[in-house]
């Protein structure tokens, strides 16, 4: 049975980074419900084996589709590059992932063919993003880069401070010998570093946002599959997280640019 277009949209991710695609999915889809789930007792996810990581995943993923979700988004980028065939497997809506969405903008972008990515160690360390770029284009040139300091300093809300603009700049430099042209932010915290990352890249480097990216190929997909909301009534937008740490209000409202509310703790069996 195909879902429903009045249905929400399901989003997930290891924590709190994947509320910048929700961010970004409420500006350009202002109609559409949102469940998001947030592993926020388990994070971070970067650490754990591939196994644990696709054990957790499948978790999150029965969650929402009983929460009868019309598609599922997973917006974690160590999830995408190491279960998103877990999602695949287990949903019966269209499955949407922030790597394959990066990727395919990057491509799009790019016009010498050389595209860096920045992402968390395990995130580089998969390669997905490469490999993703290379189905889609084999002759792009893509070299890559772990930022493991940029989490933990956006979660800082460092977003514009000057060890933030000396740690872009370190992080940043082999990147940029490479003559690229595109930049993609591989990690759901980084689009809120994308002003001073703009600034550290320059005018010539065109800085690809993932959550931007993915809010874009939901508008495509839900159009083509005759998904969307015709609905013209307020948005209902309800959070699921396993822990809520002190920080999660302060840290959500940041990412989300707005007030958090409608927070559940969920507590597995």
């Amino acid at each position: 049975m195909s879902p429903h277009p009045s249905a929400p949209i399901g989003v997930f991710d290891s924590g709190v980074g994947g509320l910048t695609v929700v961010r970004a999915l409420m500006e350009r889809l202002p109609f559409e419900d949102i469940v998001y789930f947030g592993d926020t007792a388990r994070v971070p996810y970067g650490v754990k084996s591939v196994d644990t990581i696709r054990h957790f995943t499948g978790q999150i993923t029965q969650f929402l589709l009983d929460k009868q979700v019309k598609m599922l988004i997973i917006a974690c980028n160590t999830m995408a590059a190491v279960a998103v065939d877990v999602v695949r497997d287990m949903a019966n809506v269209p499955v949407l992932d922030v790597i394959e969405a990066g990727a395919r903008n990057a491509v799009l972008v790019s016009k010498s063919n050389a595209i860096g990515v920045i992402g968390t160690p395990t995130t580089i360390n998969s390669n997905a993003y490469a490999r993703s770029i290379h189905s889609l284009n084999p002759g792009v040139r893509v070299f890559s880069q772990a930022c493991p300091l940029f989490v933990p300093l956006v979660e800082e809300g460092w977003l514009d401070h000057p060890v933030t603009r000396m740690t872009a700049h370190e992080y940043l430099r082999p990147v940029f010998v490479e003559q690229i042209d595109t930049l993609v932010l591989g990690c759901t915290h980084y689009p809120l570093l994308k002003p001073l990352l703009q600034e550290v890249a320059g005018p010539q480097i065109a800085l690809v946002d993932s959550a931007s990216a993915m809010a874009e190929q939901t508008a495509q997909i839900l159009s083509e599959r005759q998904l969307a909301n015709s609905s013209r009534q307020a948005p209902h937008y309800h959070f699921h997280v396993t822990d809520i740490p002190l920080r999660f209000q302060t840290i959500g409202e940041r990412f989300l640019g707005r007030s958090l509310s409608n927070v559940d703790m969920v507590k597995w069996n």
